[in-house]
């Protein structure tokens, strides 16, 4: 039977790049398009006391995610480390 990676062959470095640029610089802006509709929806209703505790949590959540998205040399998997902190919410 044959192996995943025999299968799909691994890509280089660059060849991820080119595959997954687009793709990834959208998500971010839909993610940045996000956290800017509620920062305005925010300003609208005068305050954060508008904000639901359990929404900011959300949106704190939403933060680390990124910050771990980010993080140049992550000690586990990010998938991993997403996966169990979305599993926090």
């Amino acid at each position: 039977m044959s192996q995943p990676h025999e299968i799909f062959p691994m890509l280089k470095p660059s060849q991820v790049v080119d595959a997954y640029f687009l793709e990834s610089r959208h998500q971010l802006l839909e993610i940045a398009a996000y956290l800017d509709r509620y920062d305005a929806a925010v300003a609208r209703a005068g305050d954060r006391n508008g904000a639901a505790a359990a929404d900011e949590k959300r949106l704190a959540v939403i933060r680390k995610a990124l910050a771990i998205v980010a993080e140049p040399k992550p000690a586990k998997e990010r998938t991993v480390a997403l996966l169990e902190l979305f599993a926090t919410v």
